[in-house]
């Protein structure tokens, strides 16, 4: 069991290469991955039954202790980065599919990944925590809300469809957690050692799934893509540092509102544009899991060495 919990350590620590390294195989071998796409759906709902397996009472005690800041970091959340979205879309006049699929990764909330980042930059983990949790939990009426505002203008969006989609594979998962790690108790704690292997391979299977689907799209307009899906999460991280700084916060605070704000659950875009849209919908989401972990990664271990005198309060 011990190295199968240190084979779950080193892959959750290297999961920006796994991440880089199955998207790029999977554009090269298309065919050998498209199997994969039936089980998006079921995948997420396993990384979000693994939210709930280690979600805690004290995760959401930032909310009674400092409930500014969490408000900030919500709202950053889901203001910065579908406005960054919308603004983008026009700007690079995409077409209806893959502008749908930029503003679905932008109305998403926060990835989980968000949390092991700012533990690496040194940022504040309890607010971390607290952020992804709410955004989390507030997704089944925000994000489809968002989605439907932003996006009807270039295709159809159906706010009830997606509000199912996201109670089925993102609440009910979380929920079924929570009563299992209750059942379990602290029996719990050795699915919880695996938690980060699970994750990458989910993960890992969708990205890979989305671009072998996509496969011909991307080689025809993959570079605007990314350059999209670079300066979104570039500018999310700017902007959501830059609201730590406008509302008072400490250095730590500030380095976990970038981190929160830039890195989004991808994983949830690409499964609700595979499941509203196309496959094509999907690849801003794929690309967007692959560069906000490099990219967060590398801002970390930026931020990490930056020290601030003020203590957390």
């Amino acid at each position: 069991m011990s190295a199968l919990v240190a084979l779950s350590r080193f892959v959750g620590n290297t999961f920006a290469i796994w991440v880089l390294l199955f998207a790029v195989l999977a554009f090269l071998l298309p065919s050998a991955f498209l199997p994969l796409t039936a089980f998006i759906v079921p995948l997420l709902g396993l990384i979000m039954f693994g939210m709930g397996l280690t979600l805690k009472a004290e995760d959401f005690r930032e909310v009674v202790r400092r409930p500014g800041r969490v408000l900030v970091g919500v709202l950053a959340q889901f203001m910065i980065m579908p406005g960054l979205a919308w603004l983008l879309c026009k700007l690079f006049a995409l077409p209806p599919e893959i502008a749908v699929g930029v503003i679905l990764v932008g109305c998403c909330p926060g990835g989980t990944a968000s949390n092991v980042i700012t533990w690496f930059a040194r940022g504040d983990l309890a607010l971390s925590v607290s952020i992804t949790s709410v955004t989390t939990l507030m997704a089944p009426v925000v994000t489809p809300a968002l989605i439907w505002l932003l996006a009807s203008e270039w295709l159809p969006v159906s706010f009830s469809a997606m509000f199912l989609s996201i109670l089925q594979v993102v609440l009910l998962p979380i929920v079924l957690g929570l009563i299992v790690q209750r059942v379990l108790g602290a029996r719990v704690s050795v699915i919880v050692d695996v938690l980060p292997l699970t994750s990458v391979l989910a993960i890992v299977a969708i990205v890979a799934a989305v671009v072998a689907a996509s496969q011909a799209k991307i080689a025809e307009s993959g570079l605007l893509i990314m350059a999209v899906v670079m300066l979104h999460n570039t500018l999310g991280l700017g902007l959501g540092y830059l609201a730590g700084v406008l509302t008072g916060m400490p250095l730590a605070q500030r380095k976990t509102l970038s981190i929160e704000v830039g890195m989004q659950n991808s994983g949830l875009g690409a499964a609700l544009a595979s499941a509203h849209f196309s496959p094509l919908a999907a690849v801003p989401s794929a690309l967007f899991s692959v560069w906000h972990n490099l990219s967060g990664a590398l801002l970390a271990t930026f931020l990490r060495r930056m020290k601030d005198d003020k203590p957390i309060d």
